[in-house]
């Protein structure tokens, strides 16, 4: 019986630490990760220091250098110059705009 549950647990341990490596980002995708959230940050600071989009409720989020822009804005101006900051930011690959006007 002894023997039967010290095999059942290293069954369990080795499926577990198998599982979880698995799910451990390669460097290549640590390194996407940190440039997107750099093309994230600089996004968001055009659309912050700009007088027509800093008032408005605009979320930006990057993958693989695709920027989605969504949110709430007050005036159709404000979704161009938002997309506008957005696509003269490096690194961005695209914009996809899923701005709502309120």
């Amino acid at each position: 019986m002894k023997q039967i549950s010290k095999y059942l647990s290293a069954v369990f341990l080795a499926a577990t630490l198998v599982s979880a490596m698995g799910c451990s980002p390669t460097p290549r995708e640590t390194g996407q990760y940190l440039a997107d959230s750099d093309v994230t940050t600089k996004v968001k600071a055009a659309i912050y220091n700009d007088p027509m989009t800093k008032d408005n409720q605009i979320n930006v989020s990057t993958f693989k250098g695709v920027v989605q822009l969504s949110g709430f804005v007050s005036s159709q101006a404000a979704v161009d110059k938002a997309v506008e900051l957005a696509r003269g930011t490096s690194g961005v690959k695209s914009v996809t705009n899923d701005m709502r006007l309120r």
